[in-house]
């Protein structure tokens, strides 16, 4: 029996790919890509040549039999998603499913996530934490949103920088406009920003200046506190 391999890829500088993630590519009887345009931009610097098929979520329910089959014959396939590790807020989970449901060994490389290093650099707590990913852009969201205003861990968030305004809008609506928020774009990236500050300054902020770039945000919890303002008390 073959083998399934999900493979992070970098989410902007490609340097941050790993010499494993190379090796197993290049070892890959068949690459699954979000999107092969994407993806072939990556293979073709580090002169990666192996076969691609496209496999996303418009799609996967329909290949994902297909692909376990031929796991089942004996290839080894590798799963790549358009940036950072797939199934987190990519496609990935169905079939990392479906093939533990077959018996099929499945190994996760480590590797490039978004929220880890928009968590870190964020100056918020990080001991714990609960990544929320895109929230429902209309049913549902008002809901969500609802549910975590008790939430005492820090919060993560993905969103588009098209509705990011309408975003912090929202959290400081149902948070509170003092709120602490850490946004992060561009990540890895020549133009990678970070901006730091209440949801008011954060909205102040992305007012005057449009956002580009996939962004990350990242919210204190009820009653949690960055590390200078605990410092500032301690002080």
């Amino acid at each position: 029996m073959g083998r399934l391999y999900v493979v992070p890829t970098p989410v902007g500088n490609l340097e941050d790919i790993t010499f494993r993630a190379i090796r197993v590519l290049k070892e890959a009887d068949l690459i699954l890509a979000e999107d092969t345009r994407t993806s072939s931009v990556l293979l073709k610097h580090f002169e990666i040549k192996n076969p691609m098929l496209s496999y996303h979520k418009f799609n996967e329910h329909q290949v994902v039999e297909r692909i376990v089959e031929r796991i089942r014959g004996g290839q080894i396939i590798a799963l790549v998603s358009d940036a950072g590790t797939p199934a987190i807020s990519d496609p990935g989970f169905l079939l990392v499913r479906e093939c533990v449901n077959a018996g099929i060994e499945v190994q996760c490389l480590p590797g490039a996530t978004a929220f880890v290093p928009a968590l870190v650099a964020s100056g918020l707590p990080c001991d714990k934490f609960c990544f929320e990913g895109f929230l429902p852009q209309k049913k549902g969201r008002v809901t969500r949103l609802k549910a975590l205003q008790e939430e005492t861990r820090t919060m993560i968030f993905y969103e588009s920088p098209f509705r990011l305004a309408k975003a912090l809008e929202q959290f400081a609506e149902y948070f509170g406009a003092g709120r602490q928020v850490s946004v992060s774009r561009e990540l890895s990236k020549v133009h990678e920003e970070t901006v730091r500050g209440t949801l008011e300054e954060a909205i102040a902020h992305f007012g005057q200046k449009e956002p580009k770039g996939e962004i990350v945000i990242v919210l204190a919890g009820k009653g949690r506190k960055g590390k200078s303002e605990e410092e500032n008390e301690e002080k």
